[in-house]
């Protein structure tokens, strides 16, 4: 695994395990439920493509991980929409809506169309693994982020369960953005670039 954060330097890596990505015989189901959970909101996640160009696909995903589709919280981390964000990023919100939180959330990672000029697969994984953090890249190398890769052949265990905070032993039970992306792929629900 690379260690730069860097696009230029991960796209070939992300173009590589995307290939090889395959979602688990034992996760089959799991994935199958969160792209149907995807589908479900798919106009609310198409208002958030049409407002700032970040495709309905990829605020699906960081939508199932924040919150399962919970449309009471931020899209940021998970919580309440409400309130004011006190975990990273601190200091978000309240928003009146969750559309107004997915907005900030996105455009506060330079995520909007205006920003972004690479519009590959390889480029949406980092940005995805950006939107969590590089925290497995860079201190835990022999883990795959589950974030991305979870239910998938390119991850088994070892897991952030706070803020900077690793167990070696834990699973994600998520279904990480790849496996969410290949399940909507394998249904024909999406074209991805």
């Amino acid at each position: 695994m690379v260690s730069s954060t860097r696009l230029p330097d991960l796209k070939p890596e992300y173009d590589r395990l995307w290939e090889t990505c395959q979602i688990r015989s034992n996760w089959q189901a799991r994935a199958k439920q969160a792209a149907d959970r995807a589908l479900k909101f798919r106009s609310r996640y198409g208002a958030i493509e049409t407002a700032i160009q970040v495709p309905w696909w990829f605020v699906a995903a960081i939508h199932n991980l924040e919150s399962t589709c919970d449309f009471r919280c931020h899209l940021h981390n998970g919580q309440p929409l409400s309130q004011r964000t006190t975990i990273e990023p601190i200091g978000r919100g309240p928003f009146k809506t969750w559309e107004d939180s997915a907005i900030d959330a996105l455009t506060l990672k330079e995520f909007d169309g205006p920003r972004v000029k690479d519009h590959s697969l390889g480029a949406w994984l980092w940005r995805a693994e950006r939107f969590n953090g590089f925290g497995y890249r860079l201190y835990r190398p022999t883990v795959l982020t589950p974030y991305l890769w979870s239910g998938s052949n390119h991850y088994q265990a070892g897991k952030y369960v706070a803020d900077g905070k690793f167990d070696p032993q834990a699973v994600s039970e998520q279904v990480g953005v790849a496996v969410l992306w290949k399940a909507l792929e394998a249904m024909g629900a999406i074209d991805l670039p």
